[in-house]
C-alpha cells in the first residue's frame, strides 16, 4: 500500500531559513523541492533588487506559479520555500493545493538582520525586511501547519517537523 506523500509550505520573511529547511525536509522526504523566489516574474525580481517592496498585485501571478508548481505534484508531494506573509496568500496556495501544511519560521528581527546582511547572491536587500514584517500574518489555530523556532538547529527542526507529519502525510503536531 502506498501512501501519498504531504505537500508542505515553508513559509516565512526574508532571512528566515525558508530554502535551507525547505531543501532538508525535500531530501528527507525524497519529494520534490523548488524555492519560491526562482517562481517570481522577472518584474519582481527587478522591483526587489532596485529596493522596491512588492504589493499584492505583484504578488498574485506569484503565488498563482507557486499553487500551480505544488498542484502539479498531487499525492507525490513536495516541499516549497515561500514568505507566504498573509492569511490570503496561504488560502491562495491551499486553494491549489488542498492539504498544504505550513511550517512557519519564527525568527528575532536582529537575526534575520545579521542573516540578510551576511548571505551574497541574493536579490532581497535587508532595507526590504520591515516591509515583510509589517504584513507578516503568523498562522492561527485554525490553518493546517505549525510555528517553529526558526533559530534552532536545522536538523533537530526538521526531525521535529517530520515527527509531527503522520504517516499519511497529515500533520498532527499543534503550534
Amino acid at each position: 500500500m502506498t501512501t501519498s506523500q504531504p505537500r508542505i509550505a515553508v513559509m516565512g520573511v526574508s532571512g528566515s531559513g525558508k530554502t535551507t529547511v525547505g531543501k532538508r525536509l525535500a531530501t528527507a522526504l525524497g519529494v520534490a523541492y523548488a524555492d519560491g523566489d526562482d517562481l517570481h516574474p522577472a518584474a519582481n525580481i527587478a522591483k526587489m533588487t532596485a529596493g522596491i517592496p512588492l504589493d499584492d498585485t505583484d504578488r498574485l501571478p506569484w503565488l498563482d506559479a507557486i499553487g500551480n508548481w505544488l498542484s502539479a505534484r498531487g499525492g507525490h508531494g513536495a516541499v516549497v520555500s515561500c514568505s507566504a506573509l498573509k492569511h490570503e496568500y496561504r488560502d491562495r496556495l491551499r486553494a491549489a493545493a488542498p492539504g498544504l501544511y505550513f511550517v512557519a519560521l519564527d525568527v528575532p528581527r536582529a537575526e534575520l538582520i545579521r542573516r540578510m546582511n551576511t548571505r551574497t547572491g541574493h536579490f532581497m536587500h535587508a532595507r526590504l525586511l520591515d516591509s515583510q514584517l509589517a504584513i507578516l500574518q503568523p498562522l492561527t489555530v485554525r490553518e493546517y501547519g505549525r510555528t517553529v523556532d526558526g533559530t534552532r538547529d536545522v536538523d533537530a527542526l526538521v526531525r521535529d517537523v517530520l515527527t509531527g507529519l503522520d504517516p499519511a502525510g497529515a500533520g498532527t503536531q499543534p503550534r
